[in-house]
């Protein structure tokens, strides 16, 4: 799908190029005269986007609502449709903070990091190495 910005663009060029009218160029190209007109009367908002960019910088936990206040308290008023469009073209996300650290469990006293050096071990060897921790640490299981 081609859009009207496109179109316009090769009407102008076929002017430019072949001596035809408007109206003859817009019937090769498949247009209606008043696409290739249409003059766009969209507003820059080269330095709403610029502001919407340095406070979230400044604040990473505001999303584009908490945004839209701190500009409104500047004297820029947008529509909260408008902002949160803005908001997504520069790509701005609201940063979470992470999560509680989960500690892994380790299996029972292999001591090997490496996950593809685990070793197998069945439940009587771990009862084992239980067993031995505890003689280890008290004198009288030792006896």
């Amino acid at each position: 799908m081609v859009t009207p910005v496109a179109k316009r663009q090769v009407v102008r060029h076929i002017q430019e190029v072949l001596p035809l009218s408007e109206r003859r160029a817009c019937g090769l190209v498949g247009v209606a005269r008043r696409v290739a007109r249409y003059v766009s009367t969209g507003a820059d908002d080269a330095v709403l986007r610029q502001r919407l960019r340095e406070l979230a910088d400044q604040r990473r936990r505001f999303g584009y609502r908490r945004l839209g206040y701190l500009l409104a308290r500047e004297g820029f008023c947008p529509n909260h449709k408008k902002l949160f469009r803005l908001y997504q073209k520069e790509g701005l996300k609201v940063h979470h903070r992470g999560g509680r650290y989960v500690f892994a469990r380790r299996t029972c006293g292999t001591g090997i990091d490496d996950p593809g050096e685990t070793l197998w071990q069945t439940p009587d060897d771990c009862q084992r190495q239980r067993d031995e921790i505890h003689c280890a640490c008290d004198p009288e299981m030792g006896r």
